[in-house]
């Protein structure tokens, strides 16, 4: 194979891997391979090292960026090299879509938190391509309004929740009797009617209170009992442990997203208040230097 021929291959693998990521990616979701095969030609690749900054918060940009492999972190820079991280990213992820269809600053910053390797799609490309493809714009702007929506729902949901009761409000019959059991298996009330009933088998099945016991030792017809009962309660707690474990995930999300978003808020307020202190700086340091300027009435 020539060296020719052997570039061909190299590149036409790279074109593959490139359409079958962006086939992946839910932003470019109802548009046929053929097209994205097309759009895959016209993105370019890019490096970047761990500790080095991709997006700067505040600049315009007008650049998507896909990322192909590596993590990248998307946060909001603070006072004192302090940051509050956003989210962490990696391949099949990205990050700077807003860029492509407005030139406003950026909303947050983008650090490769190892070494990263993205693809760079540009507004220039995304238009050349939809001015060829005008379907594709339908299925961007679909893609774009969902994760819009979803970011309104967070931003307008209450600061908290009482999880734990919009849970249980949700619960089937089935998980309810599931909860029911594992509850009543941990409990002394279980163990007490567990020896009880024992008992009070042993002494009903006794040669001496019947001639003819229905069970008598070693008592068969009564472990027979005994382990279905165990091997009806073992699934059931499992269920209960599985649903707990569920809402521990979703007590987790909830504090996630209520811890970020008083950061952003405090972060808010810092900046606003930063602002406002330097204003009020300026507007004594004017009030002062026109008092300095007026004569002093009682030197005349």
């Amino acid at each position: 194979m020539s060296a020719h021929q052997s570039s061909a291959h190299q590149q036409a693998a790279q074109l593959k891997d490139i359409t079958q990521l962006l086939q992946s990616i839910d932003l470019f979701e109802g548009i046929s391979r053929q097209d994205l095969s097309l759009l895959a030609q016209r993105v370019t690749r890019q490096r970047y090292h761990a500790g080095e900054i991709i997006v700067h918060y505040g600049e315009v940009g007008s650049v998507l960026y896909i990322v192909v492999s590596g993590e990248v972190n998307i946060y909001l820079p603070g006072e004192d090299s302090r940051r509050v991280s956003l989210k962490d990213i990696s391949r099949g992820e990205y990050f700077g879509e807003l860029a492509l269809f407005d030139n406003q600053p950026r909303s947050a910053s983008a650090l490769a938190t190892t070494d990263v390797e993205v693809l760079e799609l540009t507004q220039a490309t995304l238009l050349y391509y939809v001015e060829r493809h005008p379907h594709v714009a339908i299925a961007l702007l679909h893609t774009l309004s969902t994760r819009l929506r979803a970011t309104d729902m967070l931003l307008s949901m209450r600061a908290s929740k009482n999880v734990a009761l919009e849970y249980d409000s949700n619960l089937t019959w089935s998980d309810r009797i599931a909860d029911k059991v594992a509850e009543l298996n941990g409990s002394w009330m279980f163990i007490v009617f567990l020896l009880g009933t024992t008992l009070g088998w042993m002494v009903l099945n006794s040669a001496r209170l019947l001639q003819n016991p229905f069970d008598p030792y070693p008592y068969v017809f009564f472990n027979l009992l005994l382990a279905v009962l165990v091997s009806l309660q073992g699934p059931l707690i499992v269920m209960s442990q599985n649903r707990q474990a569920l809402k521990d995930r979703t007590h987790a999300k909830v504090d996630y997203e209520i811890n970020l978003k008083n950061e952003v808020n405090i972060e808010t307020l810092l900046r606003e208040l930063g602002e406002f202190r330097m204003e009020t700086h300026q507007r004594l340091s004017r009030l002062e230097a026109q008092n300095a300027s007026k004569p002093d009435r009682s030197e005349r």
